[in-house]
């Protein structure tokens, strides 16, 4: 049983999910609710928002290959799809090389990873694999039911989907901030993108998609904060989260950042106006 993603879905980091944002969240119309960071190996994170509604989809992005063991979660993948069947989408990855002690081979450990979790009997089209480069994206495509690229753009979308063909799913993240401001909507989203512009799998992959040293320096670019973050009105920012599927994505999953606060319902609800 494939699961059905959507058009468009939600990423929060793990503590910003509650019962009731999730539930409200699928109210609105969005397909998968994506749990960011590192959920542990038990699952109990996507448990809990899956006990707190009723059809959506929750993913995590991502289960972390150095800290989770692969038996322990498939284990948990069995313990899920039993009590909800078809709703939950295993999100995995290798993290990065300045948040792990050891970190020899990544592209190795991916493979046995994916091996231990065939053995542990989790479907391949029940698994997404965190990709940027092109190895680790055909790695995606052959192993999993596909990509799910981070801090990515529709240029970066356009270049995967050419690598990965038309049958592999391929649903990136994309941050946004509901402000027409500009200065004031750079101030909310460079913070963010500095702390990005600090991990060598990101400033590579940005590299690759045509930024220049000057756009990665000082905590990035006008042009690379706007890039990065969308900003602007709910149809602005619709139109430009629509242009990654216009540029081959299946699904789309979008994380506000802060505002005025931690209560994000308000923007979503907005983008939900025009998105669906």
């Amino acid at each position: 049983m494939t699961v059905e993603l959507g058009r468009f879905g939600v990423w929060h980091p793990a503590q910003k999910w509650t019962p009731e944002v999730a539930a409200e969240l699928e109210q609105l119309g969005y397909g998968t609710l994506w749990i960011g960071g590192s959920p542990a190996a038990h699952l109990r994170d996507a448990e809990v928002l899956l006990e707190a509604t009723n059809s959506v989809v929750i993913g995590t992005s991502i289960v972390n290959m150095w800290s989770a063991d692969p038996a322990e979660v498939a284990e948990s993948y069995h313990r899920l799809e039993a009590s909800h069947p078809g709703r939950f989408l295993l999100g995995v990855g290798i993290g990065h090389p300045e948040h792990i002690t050891v970190y020899s081979s990544p592209y190795t450990k991916i493979v046995e990873y994916l091996d231990a979790l065939d053995a542990g009997k989790v479907p391949q089209d029940r698994r997404v694999l965190a990709a940027l480069g092109p190895k680790v994206l055909k790695l995606a495509a052959e192993r999993t039911l596909g990509a799910i690229p981070y801090l990515t753009t529709p240029d970066h979308t356009r270049q995967a989907r050419e690598l990965i063909g038309p049958d592999v799913v391929l649903a990136p993240e994309h941050k946004v901030v509901l402000e027409i401001d500009d200065d004031i909507a750079r101030s909310i989203a460079r913070p963010y993108i500095e702390s990005y512009l600090r991990l060598t799998n990101y400033t590579r992959n940005l590299r690759r998609v045509g930024y220049s040293e000057g756009d990665l320096a000082d905590g990035g670019s006008d042009r690379l904060i706007d890039d990065l973050v969308l900003h602007g009105t709910a149809v602005e920012i619709s139109d430009g989260l629509t242009a990654h599927l216009e540029a081959g994505a299946d699904h789309v999953a979008i994380q506000q950042l802060d505002k005025d606060g931690p209560d994000l319902l308000p923007g979503y609800e907005a983008l939900a106006s025009v998105l669906f």
